[in-house]
């Protein structure tokens, strides 16, 4: 496309919203000396861009049906084979409808990006197909992946498969359910605020947010560039570890990964929990929101894993309350400068930019800005706000206290090699009903985050195993590991599952 040239209005235009007052004769001396710059744009224009190679064929697949879709846990079925060989061959994998694959529509659960067709596969989807995975379609998550609960996806909520009518958790609705009913083997998710843990653990299955930096989230729709983790939604601990060896590792396309340390994860499995030491986090259990079964229950699997061999005692870390408002503070800011006014791109990062996907989002949202999801809108007001306001002071407190928090979480676990808390304080909730209050959406979609989203600040991997059952609902347990011991955490959660049927427990 070329580039479109400006007015003298519209250099007025820009200098108004900067508070700043042209004359005609200003705009148009600003307008002519913009001409030597703009010279730079066109001929950028004429430059071919770069592309990813996109390596193995594919077709554009095909929207599910109702009756292929009982669940709506599908965005979209496609069917892409990777290698013939490789440590994914034969195994299905679904990938969270904010992954970028080539030929394959893509919607981040929004109106805003019906029709939009990425041209390149993200990392991620690259390194499943190059390992022999086949992927079988994308899953739908939450709308710009800003809800913890299932409900808010434009095409409709996504059902627990345990209980239809009951929120699977989100942001990755879809890619738990699939795997809970069996409808794949593996599946990729995002994780924020606890967007793979939540789901996860509300569908009784395995799910692991890695260490920051571990897994490349090039090609996947962000949400802020220093809380963005992508990890693995799986049926096993065994599992997990598979396809995070395949997907974790160093890209250089993402900035994200100033740190990456891989180890042999799959090595941690039938090692068993003996000489483990577990420490169960206070502050965790009896939140103003928790269930006291869910409590009762993460107990007793702290108990069994004292039957297994392991060290467990209760610690207190007081911070990790207030870790709540410094994720907050990162997220509200982050959020609404990167996503939305930066276009799910922003600037001033090097690495490799979806230009498509930049430009069919900012076309939207400015053509169809009421299309934006509630939960998303709130974070723009708010984020909006405190920018003008108080000009992104608090977002930088935030970020400044940060090592405070993951120093204090530290603190614990040199003398601990696990921390085990609830993974949500309550047990999934029924979908909220058509027509009900903001107030009622609101509550269901973020009432479940406030014993994960500190660790998406902190960048300690954390992991979801089920635990037992509560009124027919799964309920998870949640370990946190050391940065960059994914072993140590799969390890553990081995072990747990090996131990009996959680179903049961």
């Amino acid at each position: 496309m070329a580039v479109k040239e400006p007015s003298a209005s519209d250099i007025a235009d820009i200098a108004a919203s900067f508070g700043m007052l042209l004359s005609r004769s200003d705009s148009e001396s600003f307008l002519g000396l913009m001409q030597g710059v703009l010279t730079s744009y066109r001929r950028v224009d004429e430059l071919a861009e770069p592309k990813p190679v996109v390596a193995y064929p594919r077709d554009a697949g095909h929207r599910p049906t109702p009756a292929e879709n009982p669940l709506n846990a599908w965005a979209w079925r496609t069917d892409v084979r990777g290698a013939e060989e490789g440590p994914l061959a034969g195994r299905t994998v679904a990938l969270k409808d904010t992954t970028c694959l080539a030929g394959v529509p893509m919607r981040n659960g929004t109106s805003l990006l019906e029709g939009f067709v990425p041209d390149f596969d993200a990392t991620v989807a690259e390194r499943i197909l190059a390992a022999g995975g086949h992927i079988t379609g994308k899953a739908s998550c939450e709308n710009l992946c800003f809800s913890g609960g299932s409900h808010t996806n434009f095409l409709g909520p996504v059902h627990n498969p345990h209980r239809r009518g009951y929120a699977t958790g989100g942001s990755s609705s879809g890619s738990a359910a699939l795997v809970a009913s069996g409808a794949v083997d593996m599946a990729l998710g995002g994780d924020q605020g606890g967007s793979i843990r939540v789901p996860s653990s509300w569908c009784g299955v395995y799910g692991l947010k890695p260490t920051y930096g571990l897994v490349p989230c090039t090609g996947m729709f962000p949400i802020e560039q220093t809380l963005d983790h992508a990890g693995p939604i799986c049926s096993s601990t065994r599992d997990v570890a598979l396809l995070l060896s395949v997907i974790a590792g160093r890209d250089p396309k993402d900035p994200r990964q100033f740190e990456c340390e891989t180890h042999d994860y799959l090595a941690a499995i039938g090692k068993g929990a003996k000489g483990l030491k577990i420490a169960l986090v206070k502050e965790g259990f009896g939140r103003p929101e928790s269930e006291a079964a869910v409590d009762a229950k993460v107990r007793a699997g702290a108990a069994r894993f004292r039957e297994l061999g392991a060290e467990v005692s209760e610690v207190s870390i007081p911070i990790h309350e207030d870790g709540i408002a410094i994720w907050t503070a990162i997220a509200a800011e982050g959020a609404a400068e990167l996503m939305i006014k930066g276009n799910g791109t922003g600037t001033n990062w090097q690495g490799y930019y979806p230009t498509g996907l930049l430009e069919a989002f900012a076309e939207a949202r400015h053509a169809r800005p009421q299309e934006i999801a509630d939960t998303v809108k709130l974070v723009l007001f708010t984020g909006e706000y405190m920018h003008r306001t108080h000009h992104n002071r608090y977002y930088a407190k935030a970020q400044n206290l940060r090592p405070v928090l993951r120093a204090a979480y530290d603190r614990v676990l040199a003398e601990h090699d696990l921390l085990l808390m609830p993974t949500t304080p309550m047990k999934a909730q029924a979908l909220p009903l058509a027509g009900c209050t903001r107030e009622e959406s609101f509550a269901r979609a973020l009432e479940m985050i406030n014993n994960l989203c500190q660790s998406c600040a902190t960048g300690h991997p954390a992991l979801t195993l089920p635990c037992g059952m509560v009124d027919g609902l799964p309920i998870g347990l949640m370990l946190i590991g050391r940065k960059f011991d994914e072993a140590t955490v799969l390890r553990a959660s081995d072990a747990f599952e090996a131990s009996g049927d959680w179903r049961g427990m």
